[in-house]
């Protein structure tokens, strides 16, 4: 069994250990759970962890006012984390996470409970800090936001690490994009001359599945016309995420 606690942990160059001080201001953490103090309003619960991390009190109120404008919680300031909706909830999360400015934020399923909107919401807002330099460690069970928000990825099964790579290498390593001709007739067998090309067949007898080489289309094409079959509609069926995450995951089920 291996040993989780040994190694080091440097972060830009800071031992956690030995620098914790320095390496806990520049990480954020927006955990999955709610833990604020339930007898504060969302402007204290901002004010006093700017405290925690040494912020001065007018540093700390300019932080404390700029975040509540940007997660679009100004009118409720006052309010009773309590009283706020999961929405505002989770958008003070991260607020919080962010009052000290710092170089890598952590996110522990960031948009779990909240509706669509709001996640697309949050989607914009993660790429946009992003892009300004902050450094984002995500974990989600929701494929379409690793796949819209993540430059790396990594795929946990059963508590280990079974794929780390560059998000485009990851899709492209598997190379499982086909291309599916739908046809009128219903076949119960692929054609022989068809074969060679690798077809099969889907939906029943009404689809021939390809892997897709677009060299080859026009002589796929040429072959289900000399067949006498009647082409209805073709589509590509490009390899997503989750298409990734289900053969990797099965593959060590």
């Amino acid at each position: 069994m291996a040993n989780f606690k040994a190694g080091e942990v440097r972060v830009f160059g800071y031992d956690v250990v030995a620098d914790y001080r320095i390496t806990r201001r520049l990480i954020g953490l927006a955990p999955q759970d709610f833990n604020f103090d339930p007898f504060l309003s969302a402007e204290q619960i901002l004010f006093y962890e700017a405290g925690y991390f040494g912020l001065r009190p007018k540093l700390a109120r300019a932080r404390t006012d700029e975040l509540l404008e940007m997660f679009d919680l100004l009118d409720r300031r006052k309010v009773s984390y309590r009283r706020l909706s999961g929405g505002q909830k989770r958008r003070l999360m991260i607020a919080r996470a962010l009052i000290h400015q710092p170089k890598i934020l952590i996110l522990d399923e960031p948009t779990a409970g909240i509706d669509v909107e709001l996640r697309h919401e949050f989607w914009r807002f993660l790429t946009e800090l992003n892009q300004l330099g902050t450094t984002i460690f995500l974990t989600t069970h929701y494929i379409e936001e690793a796949e819209r928000l993540c430059n790396k990825i990594g795929v946990i099964h059963e508590g280990k690490l079974v794929s780390f790579s560059d998000r485009s290498e990851l899709i492209r390593g598997m190379r499982a994009d086909r291309i599916e001709v739908r046809i009128k007739e219903t076949l119960s067998a692929v054609p022989e001359r068809l074969k060679i090309l690798h077809a099969e067949l889907a939906n029943h007898g009404r689809v021939l599945s390809f892997r897709e080489d677009r060299s080859r289309l026009n002589e796929v094409l040429h072959e289900i016309f000399n067949g006498g079959l009647t082409v209805e509609a073709i589509d590509v069926k490009k390899t997503t995420l989750e298409d990734v995450f289900i053969s990797l995951t099965h593959k060590r089920s």
